[in-house]
């Protein structure tokens, strides 16, 4: 995908990789970060710039992985980014939706977006393809989305959603590889999603489809299209 932010990631890339067995959904929304903030993205890659709320790291491994335990200790305390009141999550449990959506409303994704949690582990196959072909609709540059995955039983992974061809396809950034690869309707229906072993769609952390736009201290809601509801509905 293109990004404003200078680091890009396209299928066949080699993007960092999550530096824990339970940072899969911290590394998402730290790539997230990257590809919508340039400082950010050149400190991680290039140690220069300011860090902010990240401790120091001599090599990019170690400077992504610092700011994974930051954002995991966002998205798992009391109180999210932005003092928001959260519930809190074991991290040894990887990082919960709810904490995810709160992390990419606070500066992993576009300023002004917000995000719902959308629980499709009991769809049939045709409301899959509804969801799939809803996220064809709302991730865009600067707004991805969260997919968890897992088997039969438990949710188990997090891959990053970004945007695709518009049409029927979406790009998809595995953590645990690091690699992009493509995720078409069909192998988000048929539970075949083949992410690093997990197949099952659980939940969506997606954008709402609508845009918070500030004017002169205000919030309004503004729709960013003429798009239709879609199918309702841890690592």
């Amino acid at each position: 995908m293109t990004s404003g932010s200078g680091f890009l990631l396209r299928p066949g890339d080699q993007g960092p990789v999550q530096q824990s067995q339970v940072s899969c959904g911290a590394a998402c929304l730290t790539v997230a970060r990257m590809l919508v903030n340039p400082q950010f993205a050149r400190w991680i890659t290039t140690g220069q710039g300011p860090h902010v709320d990240a401790p120091p790291g001599p090599t990019e491994a170690e400077r992504f992985a610092a700011y994974e335990r930051v954002v995991m200790n966002r998205t798992n305390r009391l109180y999210a980014g932005g003092r928001r009141l959260n519930v809190p999550w074991p991290k040894a449990l990887g990082t919960p939706p709810w904490g995810a959506k709160k992390e990419l409303e606070f500066g992993a994704a576009r300023r002004g977006s917000e995000y719902t949690v959308e629980v499709v582990r009991g769809s049939r196959t045709r409301q899959l393809r509804a969801a799939h072909a809803r996220l064809v609709e709302l991730v865009d540059e600067g707004e991805p989305a969260l997919l968890y995955a897992g088997n039969a039983v438990l949710p188990r992974h997090v891959a990053l959603v970004l945007p695709g061809d518009g049409q029927s396809t979406l790009e998809v950034y595995d953590p645990a590889t690091g690699l992009v690869t493509l995720l078409d309707a069909e192998r988000f229906a048929r539970r075949r999603l083949r992410l690093s072993g997990w197949d099952v769609p659980w939940f969506v952390v997606q954008p709402d489809g609508l845009r918070r736009v500030q004017a002169f201290g205000f919030s309004t809601g503004m729709s960013t299209a003429s798009r239709t509801s879609g199918v309702s509905a841890s690592a």
